[in-house]
């Protein structure tokens, strides 16, 4: 039998979440982007405010051929599935922009709001269960607690992104022992990195350190780490070292081919694989704008089969 109090926490913590939910809801639908939402049948089933001040964007219908533009670019699509159905995000080329600006903002966008909907869908599932009759709500409102917290992260990562483009972030504060932040970082990605096959291992001078707030630093780890689980393959070892004024994380995986070493710290830039669970192609480059920021620089270096290695070298 459950206690009164027990039911009021409970409910307490439905309308918590609920909150969560709703709050996310409004980042996506008061996007200053042009975005709509497609069902299967590419009719109109969401869209952003500022999207739904065009003509001819109404929920139910298509979107007509002149709104999606005149031809010459193509809107970005991404597409997922949500409780078993497909639903595709549109990002709409707002006018007089240039093109090399639009596509780094609709390919960031659209990213997003892909990864944000897919909690939020999740999260909204476990809720509406919840609220049924002779539910047991603890375990599900566990797992909501594990969607919102997914939902934070990836708002408090556009934040952070929008902070570090307009150099409101201070990179460099101080100095950080890097060896402690870094067995950290990798022991937090224990779980998908065994899900990918892939060992995490971290070694090097205990007391040497790098000139990066922890929170830098683990930004940092966690990217360089994050993309060796989604490329390096099933039984590869990434191995993070640190030394004074050098991080340095080496996989002996798949390997990248020599012509793509120069732009892996590129936006969106995939050299030819597919983009693993979870990214928004951003990871490198975040790295390579947080190093720099801290007067250093990150080189590349590997070939296929060989294993990729990437240091983040620091001067003095």
């Amino acid at each position: 039998m459950k206690l009164p109090f027990a039911r009021n926490r409970d409910r307490g913590e439905l309308e918590a979440l609920r909150t969560e939910a709703a709050r996310a809801k409004a980042l996506v639908e008061e996007s200053p982007e042009l975005l709509v939402i497609l069902d299967a049948g590419e009719r109109v089933i969401a869209a952003s405010r500022r999207a739904r001040e065009l003509d001819g964007i109404a929920d139910g219908h298509r979107v007509p051929a002149a709104v999606l533009g005149d031809g010459l670019r193509k809107p970005i699509r991404v597409s997922y599935d949500v409780n078993g159905r497909r639903e595709t995000i549109v990002y709409i080329d707002p006018p007089g922009e240039p093109a090399d600006y639009q596509e780094l903002r609709a390919g960031f966008t659209a990213a997003v709001s892909h990864e944000l909907r897919t909690p939020l869908a999740r999260l909204l599932a476990l809720l509406e269960t919840a609220s049924l009759p002779g539910e047991n709500p603890t375990p599900l409102i566990e797992q909501a607690h594990i969607e919102v917290e997914q939902i934070t992260e990836l708002v408090d990562d556009v934040l952070f992104l929008s902070e570090l483009e307009s150099g409101r972030v201070v990179v460099a504060l101080g100095a950080t022992r890097a060896l402690p932040v870094v067995e950290e970082v990798l022991h937090g990605l224990r779980e998908p990195a065994d899900r990918a096959g892939v060992e995490l291992q971290a070694e090097g001078e205990v007391d040497a350190e790098l000139p990066l707030r922890p929170r830098m630093l683990r930004v940092v780890v966690e990217n360089l780490a994050k993309n060796a689980i989604r490329y390096a393959g099933p039984g590869a070892t990434l191995t993070v070292t640190v030394r004074s004024g050098e991080l340095r994380a080496a996989d002996d995986g798949a390997g990248v081919a020599a012509k793509d070493l120069p732009r892996l710290f590129e936006r969106f830039y995939r050299a030819g694989r597919v983009r693993g669970p979870g990214s928004t192609g951003l990871g490198l480059a975040v790295v390579k704008h947080i190093v720099g920021a801290a007067g250093g620089r990150v080189e590349a270096s590997g070939g296929p089969g060989e294993g990729l290695t990437i240091r983040c070298l620091f001067t003095s």
